[in-house]
C-alpha cells in the first residue's frame, strides 16, 4: 500500500468514527454548528500556540482537535441535505485549480509577489466569490489581523506606496496627531487617533515582512518570561512587590534581561 493510500484509508477510519460517534455518543449527538463554533476558535488557537512553540508532535495533535471540528461541520451538513465532505473538498479543489492557472492553465507567473498580485483579482472574477476586494476579509477577525489582511488585499490590486520607507512619515504624521489629541484631552479623538497610529504601524510591518501579531505575541511572551522572573526574585528574596519602588522592580527586571530571558 503506498502512502497515498494509506492516507485516504486513515481519512476514511476518521469519517466512520464520526458517523458511529454521532450516531450512539450523547454528547456528539446533540452538537450544532452554533455550540461547536466557540470550540473551533480555541482549538484554531490551539494549533497557533503549538505553531509558534515549533513543537512538531504538538502541531500533530492540534491539526488533529481542527480536522475533527472540518468534518463535524460537514457531517451535520450532510445530516441537513445541505452539502457533505465530498462536496466541501471538490468546491476547495476548484477554488485552488481556478487561483492556480498559471500551474493547472497557461498563465504566467514567475515568483510568489506575481501569484499575489493576480490573486484577488481572480477571487473577484470566480463564480460566487467576492464582489469586492476586502468582502473576504472576516468581520470577526481580531482587529490587528483585520488591519494587516486588509492592507494586503489592498496591495495586491495596487493600492500601497510605491517606496515602503514613505511609510514612516505617515507614522510620524499619526504620532503627531495623537500628541495634539492627547495634550486637549478629547477621549473620544483620543482613541481613533490611537487606532490610526496603530494601523499606519501595521502597514509599516507589512511593508517590511514583519507579522505584526507574530512580533506582538513574541513581546508578550518576553513579558511574560520577565514578569515571571520579577515575581519569583521578590519571593526569593523576602520582598513583596506591591511595597517595592519602580526603580527596586526595574533592577530585577533588567536582571532577567542580562539573562535573555
Amino acid at each position: 500500500m503506498t502512502r497515498r493510500e494509506e492516507q485516504l484509508q486513515s481519512f476514511g477510519r476518521l469519517l466512520d468514527i464520526l458517523d458511529e460517534l454521532r450516531e450512539k455518543c450523547p454528547w456528539d449527538k446533540k452538537q450544532t454548528n452554533e455550540s461547536l463554533r466557540t470550540n473551533t476558535i480555541e482549538e484554531v488557537y490551539e494549533l497557533c500556540d503549538a505553531i509558534l512553540s515549533s513543537n512538531d508532535e504538538l502541531i500533530k495533535k492540534e491539526l488533529g482537535d481542527v480536522l475533527l471540528h472540518i468534518i463535524f461541520y460537514a457531517k451535520i451538513g450532510s445530516e441537513k441535505s445541505a452539502f457533505d465532505i465530498k462536496d466541501v473538498c471538490d468546491s476547495l479543489c476548484d477554488k485552488l485549480i481556478f487561483r492556480h492557472p498559471h500551474v493547472f492553465g497557461d498563465a504566467q507567473a514567475d515568483n510568489a509577489k506575481q501569484v499575489e498580485q493576480k490573486w484577488e483579482l481572480l477571487k473577484l472574477q470566480e463564480k460566487g466569490g467576492n464582489k469586492t476586494v476586502l468582502e473576504g476579509v472576516p468581520a470577526a477577525l481580531p482587529a490587528l489581523i483585520k488591519a494587516y489582511r486588509m492592507q494586503d488585499k489592498a496591495r495586491n490590486v495596487g493600492f500601497d506606496w510605491e517606496d515602503r520607507d514613505q511609510v514612516w512619515d505617515k507614522v510620524l504624521e499619526e504620532f503627531t496627531e495623537l500628541k495634539e489629541e492627547i495634550t486637549a484631552m478629547d477621549t473620544d479623538k483620543m482613541e481613533d487617533e490611537f487606532g490610526d497610529l496603530f494601523f499606519s504601524l501595521i502597514n509599516a510591518a507589512r511593508l517590511y515582512k514583519i507579522n505584526p501579531e507574530n512580533a506582538l505575541e513574541r513581546t508578550n511572551r518576553k513579558f511574560l518570561r520577565r514578569f515571571n522572573y520579577l515575581e519569583q526574585q521578590t519571593i526569593a528574596r523576602g520582598l513583596d512587590l506591591k511595597q517595592m519602588s519602580l526603580a527596586e522592580m526595574d533592577e530585577i527586571w533588567n536582571e532577567a534581561k542580562k539573562s535573555g530571558l
